[in-house]
């Protein structure tokens, strides 16, 4: 057996015996009113982190109280250290992985998160952020729903697995450029109602503009920044949930009305980017 092949049976054992000690007690979270979050990054699957660590605390915070918040790094790459730094600094624990063998971080994170759920762990978090985009990582997302956990990834455009938003549902896996968005969506709930609202009709000419403001800057037609530029241009405009749909109900995030509206044919849409139709060209 080569060394690649010990690694998957080792890491195929660990999740076996997690979940064969968790089935002996009973999921202690589900009746208590408190949610408790454990967040784990792993930096190679998603190194985009600038402006992004606080605003995923922020959406965590919302969600309920963080029990944990790991990032996972490998010390021999200057980029990942880097990146953790910032986190760092955000209260993240940093776990170097310096192991250069394939999946050798993903193993260790697997590893961590079970260990949250063994009898002596207390309290058990019953909400879990994975920031990765790594199909490696299916076992321990199937694992914790068996736990019925409620599993929310965050991945990085363009190296995704499509897989993985079939495992967890769409309503619970975001790229990590809509964590701006989200945000905003989230405290918006939690303070009064926004008295100020657009129709789909106006919504569609404010995101046709910012597309091609955004074209004209030579930025990218990410969501996150097509949003800021709506705001920008429209007081009236106060994130997606502003929006009225025909039936009167608002959209609850900002990916579903730009489904609407390349179903519409409004704008067309490629790896998460956006682009108009009469331009015919993609936004980039």
């Amino acid at each position: 057996m080569n060394p690649k092949q010990r690694q998957s049976k080792k890491h195929q054992n660990t999740v076996h015996i997690v979940m064969s000690d968790a089935n002996q007690f009973p999921n202690r979270q589900t009746s208590q009113q408190q949610n408790y979050i454990a967040i784990f990054w792993d930096i190679q699957n998603v190194s985009s982190i600038q402006g992004k660590g606080h605003l995923l605390l922020k959406f965590a915070e919302s969600q309920g109280r963080i029990e944990c918040k790991n990032v996972y790094y490998n010390s021999g790459h200057q980029n990942q250290v880097s990146a953790k730094n910032n986190l760092e600094v955000l209260g993240f624990k940093s776990v170097d992985v310096p192991d250069s063998s394939e999946n050798s971080a993903d193993y260790r994170l697997i590893y961590d998160c079970t260990q949250l759920f063994t009898p002596k762990s207390s309290p058990n978090p019953n909400i879990i952020i994975l920031v990765l985009g790594d199909w490696d990582y299916a076992g321990l997302i199937c694992m914790l729903k068996s736990l019925v956990k409620k599993v929310i990834i965050f991945a990085q455009q363009g190296s995704a697995s499509p897989k993985l938003i079939k495992l967890v549902g769409s309503d619970n896996f975001y790229f990590i450029d809509e964590l701006p968005q989200l945000v905003a969506n989230e405290t918006q709930l939690q303070t009064t109602v926004v008295d100020s609202q657009i129709s789909y009709n106006e919504a569609i000419d404010y995101l046709t503009e910012a597309i091609k403001t955004a074209l004209q800057k030579g930025k990218p037609t990410v969501f996150g920044y097509i949003d800021k530029l709506m705001r920008q241009r429209c007081a009236n405009y106060q994130g997606v949930s502003s929006i009225m749909k025909p039936d009167g109900k608002p959209f609850s995030r900002f990916s579903k009305f730009v489904d609407v509206a390349v179903k519409d044919g409004k704008v067309k849409m490629q790896n998460q980017q956006l682009f108009l139709i009469e331009l015919g060209k993609l936004a980039d």
